[in-house]
């Protein structure tokens, strides 16, 4: 995963979760949710790049 493609997916999600909030006027709880996605997205970021330095045998797998 490209870092614009990350950015493009983290836009439309924001965008997303904003105009469900509005629409319920649960501001909120849609900050709530986008905290929770953007949080899951870096998790799965930091997982796959943990996974490709395994995969190159890198010293350092940490990212």
């Amino acid at each position: 995963m490209n870092s614009t493609t990350v950015k493009a997916a983290l836009i439309g999600l924001f965008a997303s979760f904003f105009i469900m909030g509005c629409e319920d006027n649960h501001a909120e709880d849609a900050g709530e949710r986008i905290d929770e996605a953007v949080t899951d997205v870096q998790n799965k970021v930091e997982d796959a790049c943990e996974n490709v330095k395994e995969g190159v045998n890198a010293e350092e797998t940490n990212c």
